[in-house]
């Protein structure tokens, strides 16, 4: 299931935006200008067009299947554009807005909703509060990242935003090639022991790069580790 925030055949970003310094319209441009082939759906209810791309006013009036949702939106709407999501059928959403565990108890209380609403619908979340995911073979740049590294055997992830970007930056520089990168961000519901395992099975990763600030289940995350690389 995780292989949709990697290879979907539509991505819808809620929160897309006509102006160029919000974060809505650096990952409605990365996907667009990183090659991405598949159906690309910008949701905002005050646009009816952005980059060329019709816009819809949200997730439920978009016309075919969505994929994957990428959130980019205040944090106090994410729960109903979430909801939204698992009406909608969508399978794997990335949260990049911040306003969650991260900033408190009331934030704490936010993200556990959101938790309910994916275990309600039977959908993966990647965040909240993150940077995005690449896929450099479909090719997917659905983050705020400026610029997309090189293909190749790395599969990365990180849950911080900024050391993600740094290594990002790093190996466009260096032209080091990657294969996916995940940015973690809280974790609310896919974890470095889910991309584990998935990664350990996909050809195009040679290379696993982690980098966590906690690894709540260190039991099983040793026991995956030493599964993959056997």
């Amino acid at each position: 299931m995780l292989d949709t925030f990697f290879r979907p055949q539509s991505v819808a970003v809620v929160g897309a935006s006509r102006e160029p310094e919000k974060l809505g319209y650096s990952v409605l441009a990365n996907i667009q200008e990183g090659g991405y082939e598949g159906h690309l759906y910008p949701v905002n209810p005050k646009a009816d067009e952005i980059l060329g791309l019709k816009a819809y006013p949200s997730v439920l009036k978009i016309p075919g299947p969505v994929d994957l949702a990428v959130i980019v939106i205040p944090y106090r709407f994410v729960p109903a554009v979430l909801e939204e999501c698992g009406q909608k059928g969508v399978s794997a959403v990335v949260v990049i807005s911040a306003g969650f565990r991260e900033a408190g108890r009331e934030g704490l209380e936010r993200e556990q909703e959101l938790i309910e609403t994916a275990r309600k619908y039977d959908l993966r979340l990647i965040g909240p509060n993150c940077l995005g995911v690449i896929d450099t073979d479909t090719p997917l740049n659905a983050t705020f990242a400026a610029g997309m590294p090189p293909g190749g055997p790395i599969a990365f992830m990180s849950q911080s935003g900024a050391l993600g970007t740094a290594v990002l930056d790093m190996a466009m520089a260096g032209r080091v090639g990657f294969s996916k990168f995940v940015s973690l961000g809280n974790k609310a519901d896919v974890s470095e022991i889910d991309l584990l395992e998935a990664w350990g099975d996909d050809p195009a990763s040679r290379v696993i790069l982690i980098y966590v600030e906690g690894v709540p289940d260190g039991q099983k995350f040793i026991q995956v580790a030493r599964k993959v690389t056997r």
